[in-house]
């Protein structure tokens, strides 16, 4: 059996545990730079408030509905998902964290389990220990157990935030009841292309032929049929999957018009991407860089581009990649334009002690022995201490965030002081 236990309204619910004067209250929480709404509690999503919402848009809205603005607190969401997470594996040693606010678990070995007592439990822990509500969706299967969490989620009185498929006549009413372009795996266009076949639910979907689902669509539509049916095909992905694209993509605090600003923070999130392409043990072939204007400003003139850099030779470090991709972005800069946005990808990605080498260039060999030791120094001082000559020694990595809560959990001068 399979479970996917989710946070109900994850950053909110982070937001309520030390603040209980949110209890109740509309919520929404801002993306980096406080630019648009990426997180809505109940309450405000019954007022109306869209998702993705500019805040300038909805800022009057807001304020006339009383729905409480903040913006994203990082530190806080990342602490809590990792409590809930280590929470988790002591039911099971199984688990797939999905993404911030869920996980998926199977159960080997458990087939005398009333797995709806178990997911009480789950759902009981997590709330005592935290403070975070959650459901959970109980299944034969990864794809059913998604299925049976949005009906835990959509009926909390009738479930208590727990509902368990495990009968083929459950299975198939589930099915019958969720919409096809809600069915975990099936994206918009794929939803579209099948409504025009007359899929309306995700019933109709596993009605349809195996020769004709892998005939028209690809492995994947044809192992998630599967998995629907009842039948286990997708099993929990690795908890450590190497990566096989990097990125560092980020919105200015403000914009910028001047090469020395753009080379720095090019610099800055090329760094960011050597730091990460070290840590998996990979090196890459391959610099993208890419610029953008502020879209949100029509009446300024618009600029946006991308360009990428092949070397000859792989690499993860922080020198060659800076160098890299400030000559990319100095490629595509234009003088009198507004930049807002500004991003570094690097792709191409090998094993760092397993790959081809070059007969003629190769890295200079006192990079590897020097990034290590700058890795080794931030490390122990948990700072970006030490930093490349094209970075701003006085600069911080700093986004908009005018309504940020404290760092209750992550940051010693923010825990609650109990009088």
């Amino acid at each position: 059996m399979f479970a996917l236990v989710d946070c109900n309204n994850f950053y909110a619910s982070c937001e309520r545990v030390f603040n209980p004067n949110l209890q109740g209250k509309p919520i929404a929480i801002l993306s980096n730079n406080d630019g648009c709404v990426i997180s809505r509690s109940d309450e405000a999503k019954a007022l109306g408030l869209p998702m993705g919402a500019p805040i300038f848009k909805w800022e009057n809205m807001c304020k006339a509905q009383g729905i409480q603005v903040l913006s994203s607190n990082y530190a806080l969401y990342g602490d809590m998902s990792s409590r809930v997470m280590s929470i988790l594996k002591q039911f099971t040693p199984d688990v797939e964290v999905y993404s911030i606010d869920e996980a998926f678990l199977e159960f080997k070995g458990f087939e005398n389990y009333n797995f709806t007592n178990y997911g009480t439990q789950i759902r009981t822990r997590i709330l005592k220990w935290t403070g975070i509500p959650t459901c959970v969706g109980v299944a034969p299967t990864k794809a059913l157990s998604k299925v049976a969490n949005k009906i835990a989620r959509k009926f909390p009185k009738q479930t208590q935030g727990v509902y368990l498929i495990d009968t083929d006549e459950k299975r198939i009413k589930a099915l019958k009841w969720i919409k096809i372009e809600d069915v975990w795996g099936i994206g918009r266009r794929l939803s579209k292309r099948l409504q025009d076949k007359g899929c309306k639910t995700a019933y109709d979907f596993t009605q349809l032929p195996d020769a004709w689902v892998k005939q028209h669509f690809s492995v994947v539509e044809a192992r998630l049929k599967r998995d629907l049916e009842g039948l286990p095909t997708l099993q929990l992905d690795e908890d450590h999957k190497t990566k096989k694209v990097i990125a560092t993509t980020r919105s200015f605090e403000y914009t910028y018009s001047d090469a020395d600003n753009i080379k720095e923070r090019i610099s800055t999130f090329a760094t960011s991407c050597a730091e990460k392409l070290r840590k998996q043990g990979s090196s890459c072939y391959v610099i993208i860089v890419m610029l953008r204007s502020d879209r949100h400003k029509k009446d300024l003139q618009q600029h946006r581009a991308s360009t990428s850099i092949n070397l000859s030779y792989p690499t993860n470090s922080s020198i060659i990649i800076s160098q890299c991709a400030v000559k990319a972005v100095m490629s595509i800069f234009k003088e009198g334009i507004k930049y807002k946005k500004a991003g570094v990808i690097v792709t191409g990605l090998v094993p760092t002690d397993n790959f081809q080498l070059n007969i003629f260039e190769n890295e200079h060999p006192k990079h590897q022995h020097l990034m290590r030791s700058i890795d080794t120094l931030n490390a122990k001082f948990k700072t970006q201490k030490i930093k490349i000559a094209n970075q701003d020694l006085k600069r911080t990595w700093k986004m908009r965030q005018e309504r940020l809560s404290p760092k209750y959990t992550t940051n010693i001068n923010d825990i609650i002081v109990v009088k």
